[in-house]
């Protein structure tokens, strides 16, 4: 009998030291995730579309710069979307905004979950629009912001999709929205990295996807408690 508590006792030891230490096999079975780390880089040089402006120059100045293609350093490519596409969604989405700032849209490339809202702002207190180009899950949508107009406009996005917007009011302003089916999403940043936590542990799908280089997959072998590093490559 004491042997059979002896043993029994050790077990318990074990399974609750590799809890403790994050072994996958004991982690996953409690709900346990890791972060994914991934780096995304461009075999190119930038892509940069200067437009003149006679329009509305006190706030959109007398140029605007269309970065389709941004660079940062060693080769990072910023603005791409990192998503898994194959992971139920856990979290609640949360609301995310863009702001027509410098008739530009800030960020110019959003990731949210799909059943989030999006607030539209307008800093620049003159007249845009915002309207949906580009997208076929969702309604379409066209709205006016004056410059009179102080609150947002608000949008739902139930259905995960890539959405393009523009203004009317200025032809060269676009951005787009990512809508992913789960909160695992983000944009890599000025040096093309976006980092991605409580991925759920096991081999996982990722996406990486940028407006003018398309579209990339892996698979990457999520250790719970981790981080794990993937990289891309992107050209045209």
């Amino acid at each position: 009998m004491r042997k059979i508590l002896a043993v029994t006792a050790a077990v318990a030891l074990l399974a609750g030291a590799a809890t403790f230490v994050g072994l996958p096999g004991f982690a996953t079975a409690q709900g346990g995730g890791g972060t994914v780390e991934v780096e995304v880089k461009y075999n190119g040089t930038p892509v940069i579309e200067k437009i003149k402006i006679n329009k509305d120059t006190e706030k959109c100045g007398t140029e605007a710069k269309h970065e389709k293609i941004v660079v940062g350093p060693n080769k990072g490519l910023a603005n791409a979307v990192v998503t898994f596409p194959g992971a139920k969604a856990t979290a609640k989405p949360k609301k995310v905004t863009i702001d027509q700032k410098g008739c530009e849209y800030q960020p110019h490339v959003v990731a949210m979950q799909a059943g989030g809202e999006l607030d539209f702002l307008n800093s620049d207190g003159i007249l845009h629009n915002v309207k949906s180009a580009a997208g076929t899950a969702n309604p379409p949508f066209n709205e006016s912001m004056p410059k009179t107009r102080t609150k947002p406009v608000t949008k739902k996005f139930d259905k995960p999709e890539v959405i393009r917007i523009e203004c009317s009011v200025h032809s060269w302003m676009g951005g787009y929205i990512s809508v992913a089916p789960n909160e695992l999403t983000g944009t890599t940043d000025a040096s093309g990295v976006s980092k991605i936590e409580n991925v759920p542990a096991g081999k996982q799908k990722v996406d990486v996807w940028h407006e003018t280089l398309g579209k990339q997959s892996k698979e990457v072998d999520v250790k719970a408690g981790q981080t794990t590093k993937v990289s891309f490559e992107m050209k045209k």
